[in-house]
């Protein structure tokens, strides 16, 4: 399994010191991957899909007909596929499974559901957490996920947890689904999200939930630039950035 391809250098500034790790977790919907890469964007940093991966997985265990309660061969399956993870200049991250693209494909909410039960196999959660931690070995990174700031990276100098309403997270990801070119029904995604967020705050393994030092941000009613205007003041203040 290759989780990350090389780092895009086009326009980065080279510096000797080690650059910080910033890692935001929060429910679906909250905004983190829009934020989290316009927030790498700004640092000059690596931005990481942590969800992608789960979700690539998904998607190739549905690929190959594997029953979703078999955790053994899930597992497994992560032994066998070649799933790469290209960070581009803009920010946003190509996903690959043997060599197809499936950027778009993983982003249903078929694959979201799926995903966030996959994510619950011990033996998953375990590989994902060392590959992630090895992206972020060298700093320069800002990535985004379920257990980013408690369980991946515990140690990251900035730890970030956003939130917003269930209902305003459902528009969201209603509205997203629409321009992808998904069906979508507002009522039905508000119901999966308050579903994904009773799975993943109380699933046994990496449940997800703030760092006791972790920044709250609520992103209800705010606009994408507030967030990362706001999100770097409290990178500046905590003299995580100069």
């Amino acid at each position: 399994m290759t989780p990350v391809g090389p780092r895009p250098t086009g326009g980065r500034a080279s510096a000797p010191e080690r650059r910080p790790r910033v890692a935001i977790d929060g429910p679906v919907g909250a905004g983190k991957s829009t934020i989290a890469r316009l927030v790498a964007q700004r640092l000059r940093s690596t931005y990481i899909d942590s969800g992608a991966m789960y979700r690539a997985l998904a998607w190739a265990a549905r690929t190959h007909g594997i029953d979703p309660n078999d955790p053994s061969r899930i597992a497994a399956l992560l032994d066998t596929i070649d799933l790469r993870l290209e960070p581009q200049l803009d920010g946003l991250n190509r996903v690959f499974v043997d060599g197809r693209e499936i950027t778009d494909d993983i982003r249903s909410s078929e694959i979201s559901q799926l995903s966030s039960r996959l994510s619950e196999i011990p033996a998953v959660r375990e590989r994902m957490v060392a590959l992630q931690r090895a992206m972020a070995s060298e700093g320069g990174v800002v990535m985004e996920g379920r257990d980013i700031q408690t369980v991946v990276l515990p140690t990251a100098e900035l730890k970030v947890f956003l939130t917003a309403s269930a209902e305003e997270r459902a528009d969201r990801r209603w509205l997203e689904l629409r321009e992808r070119g998904f069906e979508a029904d507002l009522a039905t995604v508000l119901s999966e999200i308050r579903a994904r967020d009773d799975r993943d705050s109380t699933r046994a393994h990496s449940p997800l939930r703030a760092a006791p030092d972790a920044v709250h941000l609520d992103t209800s009613g705010l606009t994408i630039e507030e967030v990362v205007e706001k999100l770097l003041a409290i990178a500046r203040e905590r003299s995580v950035i100069p």
